[in-house]
């Protein structure tokens, strides 16, 4: 196991010889929220990840069963107002959250998530933002911007839509109210429900899998879901036939063409 870094911030990382990058949210003591150095210390974990040939899958998991993340840490007493200057608060949203939501959705390799506890407000877009989500039947997932007279942001409005359409995004932002594991996986909101002391073993066997997988033909396929909903029909075609272009030149497809024609399991390499 090669050490990346374990962050004063809350943010331990590591990669595995079996090529997953594991990516840990520990601040159980602030319900795993994120201070804007946790937040842009797991944006670079990821994008560190995306560029690292060493890792082929990236499993996020968060200590403690009560929170997956809170989002941002607000402060028990908040501060008075100061004067801003126009787009400053535009800029420090663009430079954080967005950051980190683009960070995993940008990423090369697929991101398995391991949800135990409440995702509320900003860590519910960080659940959205990942590719596979493995979550526990005591979990819950909270779009809490309401409560508290934010407008949601961090890239809520936009991944809700596209994942639950107009009606019930909009249900679910501008009530707020707490949505359950059962419910998530209904929703498509969420891959898998386990129980509390199977959630993560149940998401570290799909990173596994994954790292074990084409790794070239899962960034395309991953690029060509993500513009998918935004693409008209030729533009989508377009880009999918110079995606297999580019896989139609990897070793991993020979070796999967190879491995059919032998009856093997093949031995992907991730080029």
């Amino acid at each position: 196991m090669r050490e990346l870094s374990e962050d004063p911030t809350g943010v331990i990382v590591s990669v595995g010889q079996d090529g997953v990058c594991r990516i840990t949210i520990d601040r159980p003591d602030t319900g795993n929220s994120l201070s804007p150095l946790a937040r842009d210390a797991l944006a670079e974990a990821f994008e560190r990840a995306s560029g690292d040939t060493a890792v082929r899958a990236v499993l996020l998991t968060a200590a403690g069963e009560r929170h997956f993340c809170t989002g941002a840490g607000l402060p028990a007493h908040p501060a008075p107002t100061t004067e801003k200057r126009p787009g400053d608060v535009a800029r420090m949203l663009q430079n954080g959250w967005q950051r980190l939501v683009k960070s995993v959705l940008d990423c090369d390799k697929p991101v398995v998530a391991a949800v135990k506890g409440t995702a509320a407000g900003a860590g519910a877009s960080l659940v959205l933002a990942c590719d596979l989500v493995v979550m526990s039947t005591q979990a819950k997932l909270v779009e809490s911007f309401v409560h508290r007279g934010i407008l949601p942001d961090s890239g809520a409005i936009h991944l809700l839509t596209r994942i639950v359409g107009l009606r019930k995004a909009t249900e679910l932002l501008i009530l707020g109210e707490p949505v359950d594991a059962v419910t998530c996986e209904r929703l498509g909101l969420v891959n898998r429900v386990a129980a509390t002391e199977d959630t993560d073993r149940v998401a570290e066997e799909i990173a596994l899998r994954l790292a074990d997988g084409p790794t070239v033909m899962l960034t395309l396929t991953k690029r060509l879901l993500a513009v998918s909903s935004e693409s008209g029909r030729d533009r989508a075609l377009e880009q999918e036939a110079w995606a297999q272009e580019v896989v139609s030149g990897t070793a991993d497809l020979q070796e999967g063409l190879r491995s059919f024609a032998e009856r093997r399991k093949p031995n992907f390499r991730g080029f």
